[in-house]
């Protein structure tokens, strides 16, 4: 005799909260700082290491030379850039997340699905992408100095610097604006993973649960987004990396010509080069990133 088995329900998912620009530009201000101050020595490693030839041995021996020879304020070099201007990339990256959200329901405090956040993420990185490539192209510059000026081509002294110099030499749009197309390539995939492994961690964590989210918890989440951001799009980070740094301007739809040169150079490794410390730095920056967004969304929402 067949027996039947109670379908298993799940108490259904919280609304979403509307939230207001002025509180998703200060909150996003807020994450894209926390990011910076807890992620910036190893991102200068995966920097480093993206754009080595030969000198260093891994993630630990470029560490320990950036240290032994430049001291361990080497480590937070093209921090000023990212500090002030991240903020800025964070604040535009989640008020466009929550305007994607607000045109993808049918009416306000729908709850998405993954597909859906996904989507919204994604649209929202193209977006992010006109404050984040100018940004980066100048953190880059800044992290892939060795040393003090030894006949290289340009040793620049800050972010601003480095932006006067570029321009007066390229223009705007092969200067601040080098890499624009890499980086919106990257941060399309990037975003869909962001806001999907951040959204399914987190409703699995408080799904049984009626109060919001813990600190514990939005950590988790966001270390889960931060390692979906980079598994969906690092070998476009690499491109980004290679043509933020060289000194002429690349020409054309030049992604898959770089990849090819990269892979040829140094095979599938070339490409995810630096993935190590990415992914670890990816783990509490993130973590941060959300959780001082959220913290501060839910202050605002008590004011």
């Amino acid at each position: 005799m067949a027996t039947t088995v109670d379908p298993v329900t799940l108490p259904p998912l919280k609304e979403e909260k509307q939230v207001s620009a002025v509180a998703d530009f200060v909150s996003g201000n807020f994450g894209g700082m926390a990011n910076v101050l807890v992620g910036q020595p190893l991102d200068t490693i995966k920097v480093r290491l993206q754009l080595d030839h030969g000198r260093f041995n891994g993630a630990w021996d470029c560490a320990v030379q950036t240290v032994k020879n430049e001291g361990v304020l080497a480590l937070y070099k093209g921090m000023a850039s990212p500090l002030v201007g991240i903020g800025a990339v964070n604040a535009l990256l989640f008020a466009a997340n929550s305007q994607f959200r607000q045109l993808l329901q049918d009416h306000p405090g729908q709850v998405l699905s993954i597909g859906q956040i996904g989507l919204a993420g994604a649209g929202a990185g193209i977006v992010n992408s006109i404050l984040a490539s100018p940004v980066e192209l100048l953190k880059i510059k800044m992290q892939a100095q060795y040393g003090k000026p030894m006949g290289q081509e340009r040793y620049f002294t800050g972010p601003v610097d480095c932006a006067k110099y570029l321009i007066q030499r390229d223009g705007w749009a092969n200067g601040l604006g080098r890499g624009m197309y890499a980086t919106i390539l990257r941060e399309i995939p990037a975003y869909f993973g962001f806001y999907t492994g951040f959204e399914l961690v987190k409703r699995q964590l408080i799904k049984n649960q009626e109060h919001d989210a813990t600190v514990t918890q939005l950590m988790i989440s966001g270390a889960a987004g931060g390692i979906g951001y980079w598994i969906f799009s690092y070998p476009f980070d690499v491109v980004k990396s290679v043509v933020q740094n060289q000194t002429e301007a690349p020409k054309g739809l030049y992604v898959t010509k770089v990849m090819k040169q990269i892979y040829a150079r140094d095979g599938i490794n070339g490409l995810f080069r630096g993935m190590a410390p990415t992914i670890l730095r990816s783990i509490p920056a993130a973590g941060a990133t959300f959780t001082a967004y959220e913290l501060s969304m839910r202050m605002f929402n008590h004011l």
